[in-house]
Parts: C-alpha cells; structure tokens; sequence
C-alpha cells in the first residue's frame, strides 16, 4: 500500500502521538508499505525510509512547539507523484484539511484518527466558551472520513456522542524491549532526586502545559514527608511551575529520550499523572513496561491502561485527597508495590507496536476495499 500521512506534529517534537506515529511508520515501511508523511517543517527529510515532507508554519501563540502550516500548491503536487491508495490525517486541523481536500477531490480512500482532545484543553487556555464551536468544526472534519480511529474506548465514546460516525478503537502500543526494569539506576535516581536517592521519588513525563494539571501534584509533596518530584519534558507552562512549585522537592529535567528516559521510570518510585484530558496516555504504558508503578487520574482513556489496585492506582480527579491517599499507600506498602510492578510489566507485554500497526494495515485494506 501507499500511504500519505498527515500531521500537525512530528520530530523533533517529543509527544505520545509522534511515538505512535514513529513507530507505525517504522512498522509499515518493514511491512512492504510505502509511506509519505505531511507536518510543520521541523528540518527532517527522511524516517526509516519514509519521505517526510516538511511544510513551514508559524508557532501557535498558546503553545509555540506547535505550528500552524498551511498546505500549499507543492503539496498536492507531491500527492500527484506519490499516488497514494489511501490518505490518513492524524488529527486534523490546518494542515490536514489539506489532505482532506485531496482524498476528497481525487476520490482517495480516507482515514482521520483522533489524538488530541482538544475540546476539553480549551477551558485550561481560557477559551472553554469556544467548545460547542470546536466539536462542531471536529465533527465536520471527520464526518469526511471513511473510518475514524480513537485511542481508547472512553474517546471512542466520545466522539459518537458529539456525533462523529464511523469511529473504532486503534489499539495501544509499547516498546517493551526499550522500556523495562532491569534499566533501573542509582545513577539515574540520584539525578532526578538532585543527589538524594534515598527519599522517595516521583516522576512526571509528558508535555508542560496547563491541561496536564501538574499543578496538582504540589499537594502530594507537601503530604508526604521526604518526597521528591522529577519533571521529564517540556512546555509552555514551564515557567509558571516552577514558581508554583517553589519551595518543594521538584527537578525540572527537562527532555529525557530512549535509553535514559526509560532508565528514568525503572528508577522512581512511581509514575504521577493527574491529567484527566487524555485521549490515551502511552506515557503510562512506557511507565508500566518499565515497572514503575502509576498513580493516576480515572478519567479519559486512562481507564483502558491501568486497573486500580491490579497494575496501578486510579484516583478520583475531583477528590482533592485522592492522589494523596494513593500515593501514601503505594509508597508504605512494599509487598503491594512489587505486585503491582510484576502486574503493570505482564500488562504492557501485551501491547507491542507491530500488533497495532497490523490492526491499522487492517482497517487500511478494508476502506481501500470499499472503493473497490
């Protein structure tokens, strides 16, 4: 097959969805697939053997690691050369309207996946008035598609209650050979504890911004004695935490990737995460290959990760003691916490990405066959 893929973000931006991206291209090249892939120009021409096509656009002023690219004449043309038998727009917005077009206009099977749950990001940016415009804009959009794909069931849901059709679940994916236990350190914990391994250590990996609600965790580290806080990542909302969070136990790492970033989870205690906007959360998964255990928030797509009490802990986001309660109890109960390591390690087992990318090539034939 060939493919055209388009993205409002990729490499060399870190993010669960440019994962899930390197990874499916990755194993559809290996498949005998050729792929093209459309993103705001971030200087990379070429991913394991996928031409990447780089288009310029300007940062967003609510998060500038993200840019605004407009599909130009030259993409269409690169479209005309390619030949694709089937166009899929990751999350689309500015620049995926321009595959929308094409697949439209030439008649070319179309698949749109959600990733990004935008509508509910809005009121963390203060434009949570502009959500009932924002679904209808998504609905439009993907109601184009012959096939939209979610992340989880919880979006899957979503989605058909703000009357988007056609939607099935893309399963999970994990690299359990990169993320795993043996990987722990005492180098690596005395990093991120800032030179003090023995105090207990939490860790937060993802993006540094607003709809994340890293602000959260600042109770937790005030609750429990001798309790440190290691932020992995980047973002807008950087600034604003670390004044937030002055005063507290917390390293702001800044970007860890491949081997070091999962020596990072092998290394804490457990992996925090109070987001309750996620459409999945493949940062859990990493956690759990890794055998850190995860405290996190029970909302979103969340739930299809982690099990309360078998593989992790889910806590109530509106409970303001919740992820207190279960953390305290992670971290005084060893016999527990060496259960829950085994559990969330044969979890993530399941979910390798040559699995997923099969299920995709799936849904890939089926929508070709339907033209046919």
């Amino acid at each position: 097959m060939r493919i055209a893929l388009f993205t409002e973000t990729f490499l060399p931006k870190i993010d669960g969805i440019v994962t899930r991206l390197c990874h499916t291209i990755e194993n559809l090249q290996r498949s005998g697939d050729q792929v093209i892939l459309f993103s705001p120009n971030g200087g990379i021409e070429e991913y394991k053997g996928a031409e990447i096509y780089g288009v310029n656009g300007i940062p967003l002023p609510l998060y500038p690691e993200l840019k605004l690219a407009i599909p130009t004449p030259i993409v269409f043309k690169k479209l005309e050369i390619f030949k694709p038998d089937l166009i899929h727009v990751v999350n689309p917005a500015f620049l995926g309207l321009g595959g929308i077009y094409f697949a439209k206009s030439k008649n070319i099977p179309l698949i749109a996946s959600y990733h990004t749950h935008l509508p509910q990001y809005l009121k963390h940016y203060g434009l949570g008035s502009l959500e009932g415009l924002l679904w209808k804009l998504l609905k439009l959009a993907h109601n184009q598609a012959q096939l939209n794909l979610c992340t989880s069931t919880a979006m899957v849901k979503e989605l058909e209650n703000n009357g988007i059709e056609r939607v099935n679940l893309w399963q999970r994916g994990v690299d359990t050979e990169m993320f795993r236990p043996s990987l722990a350190s005492q180098q690596m914990r005395s990093y991120l504890s800032e030179g003090n391994p023995d105090d207990s250590l939490l860790l937060y990996v993802g993006r540094v911004s607003s709809e994340k609600q890293i602000d959260k965790i600042k109770s937790v580290l005030e609750a429990i004695p001798n309790t440190r806080l290691a932020i992995v990542g980047n973002g807008p909302h950087r600034e604003a935490l670390k004044a937030h969070f002055s005063g507290t136990k917390t390293n702001f790492v800044g970007y860890l990737q491949g081997l070091e970033l999962a020596s990072a989870f092998a290394s804490a205690d457990a992996f925090i995460f109070p987001s309750r906007t996620e459409t999945l959360g493949l940062v859990l998964l990493e956690s759990m290959a890794a055998g850190c255990p995860v405290i996190a928030a029970n909302s979103g797509g969340i739930p299809d990760i982690v099990t309360d009490k078998v593989n992790g802990y889910l806590f109530d986001p509106d409970d303001p003691n919740g992820a207190i309660i279960a953390t305290k109890h992670l971290l005084e109960n060893t016999a527990e916490k060496e259960q829950l390591q085994k559990n969330a390690r044969k979890e993530a087992e399941r979910w390798g990405w040559p699995m997923a990318t099969n299920q995709l090539r799936n849904y890939y034939k089926s929508v070709i066959n339907q033209k046919s």
